[in-house]
């Protein structure tokens, strides 16, 4: 048996999503910029895709840019807005994913002044030292926040941020990675300046995303080469994967509701078999309902077993992490876990990330296999589903 507790990194594409990428592949074969018939139905194909994203979070078709993934299109937001907006200012946090965490590092040597705010025990940032130094800056700003945290599960109160951030003047960027399809997004709902997603995060196909740009903050293109997207984006269209996207992204909008409540369970139960099973288990989460349903960060206490745990669950048929699958390499620590104080004393924290494709059958098999790799943290009254 294997177990796939790691949908926070990639989820298993959806069967639905792989036949109507099959679909196109058999079919759609033209290249969608050229002007004969075989062009323009391809053409047509991306139009309609494009049209089923933009409906999925309530923008305009002409607000959507497809790109390679949520790296590519975080990279775009807040370059293009330093090279092309006048920003002379980011505000970040410690916890961002990698690829904002590293951009900014990068854009940080160019001269653009980075303030990364700390995080509280949960991952919090203080909002209202957001709304201090935007009240007191006088550069022009962008605030680049993540909607809800790949590692903790941390949401972002991305409303009261855009509402901060137009009382400020000041563009707002979100890494929505791992909240497209999962949470209900409403760009009219809120002032937002740029919005990133990857498709593979919601049952879709990797190595592709889209960018929603809004229509008073275009900026030149990050790729040059070609027309492709409206002059935004040069490189012959990933047609399937767009294909893919959109069918993975109408079908976890449409879907939304029995999803959650079904990983929602899944959550639960696995939580209260770790805290029924092992002594002093922590989580570095918020509750089950403020949090991102999807994500149980566990923390275990100090043993002799800490070091190798994620190889021990993975030889005996499980998959999950330690962090962000973008800096693993190797079992490093995570800056996530850093910033919010629970590495501390021997400690090891493991993300174990859920789909509605899960089981209680698979959280029986984990918490069983767990017992027999940690049995010196085991409760004397415990008991386990086998």
């Amino acid at each position: 048996m294997r177990v796939y507790f790691d949908s926070a990194a990639t989820t298993q594409l959806a069967p639905e999503v792989i036949e109507a990428m099959t679909e196109a592949m058999q079919n759609e074969y033209g290249n969608p910029s050229s002007i004969h018939a075989d062009g323009r139905k391809v053409r047509s194909v991306v139009e309609e895709a494009r049209k089923t994203v933009a409906d999925c979070i309530g923008s305009s078709i002409g607000e959507i840019f497809f790109t390679s993934g949520g790296t590519e299109s975080n990279n775009t937001a807040l370059k293009c807005a330093v090279r092309d907006l006048g920003v002379k200012r980011i505000i970040t946090s410690t916890v961002e994913h990698h690829c904002v965490m590293h951009t900014v590092n990068r854009l940080e040597k160019e001269g653009v002044e980075i303030i990364r705010l700390d995080v509280d025990h949960l991952g919090y940032i203080n909002y209202d030292e957001l709304a201090q130094l935007l009240e007191n800056g006088s550069q022009k700003t962008m605030v680049s926040l993540m909607h809800a945290n790949n590692e903790i599960g941390t949401i972002l109160d991305l409303e009261r941020v855009s509402l901060l951030c137009k009382e400020h003047g000041a563009l707002l960027h979100s890494d929505t990675v791992q909240t497209v399809g999962h949470f209900p997004i409403d760009v009219n709902k809120l002032d937002i300046h740029f919005l990133s997603c990857g498709a593979h995060k919601f049952h879709g196909p990797k190595g592709v995303g889209f960018l929603y740009m809004n229509s008073d903050a275009i900026v030149e293109p990050f790729i040059d080469g070609g027309s492709q997207e409206r002059n935004m984006r040069a490189g012959t269209e990933n047609v399937y994967g767009i294909v893919g996207q959109a069918k993975a992204l109408k079908m976890a909008v449409e879907e939304m509701d029995e999803r959650v409540t079904k990983i929602k369970s899944i959550k639960q139960y696995m939580m209260d078999k770790l805290t029924e099973n092992f002594e002093d288990i922590k989580f570095n989460c918020p509750g089950l309902d403020n949090g991102l349903y999807t994500v149980l960060n566990t923390n275990f206490p100090a043993n002799s077993k800490n070091e190798m745990l994620l190889m021990h669950l993975d030889i005996l048929g499980i998959s999950a992490s330690g962090g962000s699958a973008c800096s693993s390499g190797a079992d490093a620590g995570s800056h996530v876990i850093q910033a919010i104080g629970s590495d501390k004393a021997g400690r090891k924290s493991i993300r174990f990330s859920f789909s509605h494709y899960n089981t209680f059958e698979e959280v029986d098999f984990v918490v069983n296999k767990l017992r027999q790799i940690l049995p010196e943290i085991i409760k004397e009254t415990a008991t386990v589903e086998v």
